[in-house]
Parts: structure tokens; C-alpha cells; sequence
């Protein structure tokens, strides 16, 4: 337990430059608090007990903003940022080294039973705002864009965003494992609306040069007439 405490310390101090002092992180910081009192709620679960945890959970959502259900699994040196609004499911699997923004959810899609939320790899960050929905798979050393929906599982090593998440880059550029520059994401819908542009502008030269072809047709036949 005390080997993970410092770790989700350690976590903060080298993701978060405004982290000053060891006493600043553990009083002022609501994602620690989330994760630590996680930890209890989640031993307690383990347990086979039902409505402690769900108090312990239910506590920590009302002094930190962020829900994480007592059944959700959290590996060491994750990082919540922030953090208000933060959901985490029952059956969600999170890694080691994740970093995840404030607004995120990593939810269900329905009302079956058993494994309904994601599982997230290690050194993965979740963008401000993202939601990740269903049993679904993100791989080690994803990177989440901010305000994207992901319902389909992301390969190790990609990059995904937009509504529904579309994976923009995978193994061809690397992937650092904690790269906080999630707002230099690129928007493959701005990207898909430049190539019809282009599109649009390559047909309007070729009718152009139709026309004026034409005309020089029409010119030279009355010429001939003449």
C-alpha cells in the first residue's frame, strides 16, 4: 500500500510543474485524495463488503469531484489532473502511469452485467473532457484527444480523436509514454474538409479550362464560317 502511496506521489511531481512540496500534494491535491481513498473503498470491496465502500466512494466524490466506483482496478503512478468530473466505472481497468484530465469518463454503454467499461494500458493520457465507453480495449502508450468519444478499442502505440475517436497515427510516429501536449492532437474532420476543398478546387480549374477550351473552339468554327 505504502509503495503505491508513493508512487501516485511520485506520479504528481514529475506530470504536474506546479507540484512545489510533498505537504502541497498530499493536502491540496483532489487527485491523490481520489486515488487514496480508492484504495481503501477498493480493499474493502475486495472484502465482499457492499455499502462501506460505497460510502468511502460516495465521501470522496463530495470533497474531490471525482467518482471512482470501489469495484474499478487502478494501477500505480496514475495522475488525475485536476480531476472534476472524473467518472470511473465498476469493471474499469486502469494501468500503470496513466494521465487523466479533468471531465473524463471511462463508462459503460448499457445496462448488461459483468464487464461493461473500459481497460486502459500503462502510459496512456486520457484528454480533458474524453469519453471512453464500453469493455473496450485502449493499448499501452495511447493517447486520448481531448473531447473525443472512443468506443471501439485503440491499438497500442496510436492516437485517436474526434466524435467517434478516430485513430490518426499508430507506430508511425513514436509515442512518448507521458505526453501532456494533448492539445497539438490533430482534427481529422478540419483534415477530411481541406482534402474536399482541394477536391473542389482541382474541379473547378478542369471546368474552367473546359469552357475556355470551348470557347476557342466556338471562335476559330466561326471563323471558318466567316
Amino acid at each position: 500500500m505504502f509503495k503505491r502511496i508513493k508512487k501516485d506521489i511520485n506520479a504528481v511531481f514529475e506530470r504536474d510543474p506546479a507540484a512545489k512540496n510533498l505537504l502541497e500534494v498530499i493536502l491540496c491535491y483532489p487527485g491523490f485524495h481520489a486515488i487514496l481513498l480508492h484504495r481503501i473503498a477498493h480493499f474493502f470491496y475486495k472484502k465482499g463488503l457492499v455499502v462501506l465502500p460505497r460510502l468511502i466512494s460516495h465521501f470522496s466524490r463530495f470533497i474531490t469531484g471525482i467518482e471512482i466506483h470501489p469495484g474499478a482496478k487502478l494501477g500505480t503512478g496514475i495522475f488525475i489532473d485536476h480531476g472534476l468530473g472524473v467518472v470511473i466505472g465498476e469493471t474499469a481497468e486502469i494501468g500503470d502511469n496513466v494521465t487523466i484530465y479533468q471531465g473524463v469518463t471511462l463508462g459503460g454503454t448499457g445496462k448488461e452485467k459483468g464487464k461493461r467499461h473500459p481497460t486502459v494500458g500503462k502510459n496512456v493520457v486520457v484528454g480533458t473532457g474524453a469519453k471512453v465507453l464500453g469493455p473496450i480495449v485502449i493499448g499501452d502508450g495511447v493517447r486520448v484527444g481531448a473531447g473525443s468519444v472512443v468506443l471501439q478499442s485503440v491499438p497500442s502505440g496510436a492516437t485517436v480523436v474526434g466524435i467517434p475517436g478516430r485513430v490518426v497515427f499508430h507506430r508511425g510516429k513514436k509515442v512518448t509514454p507521458v505526453d501532456l501536449n494533448h492539445e497539438d492532437l490533430p482534427d481529422p474532420v478540419a483534415q477530411m474538409f481541406n482534402r474536399l476543398q482541394n477536391q473542389l478546387d482541382e474541379l473547378r480549374l478542369q471546368l474552367e479550362s473546359c469552357c475556355y477550351y470551348r470557347e476557342i473552339g466556338e471562335e476559330e468554327r466561326s471563323d471558318q464560317a466567316i
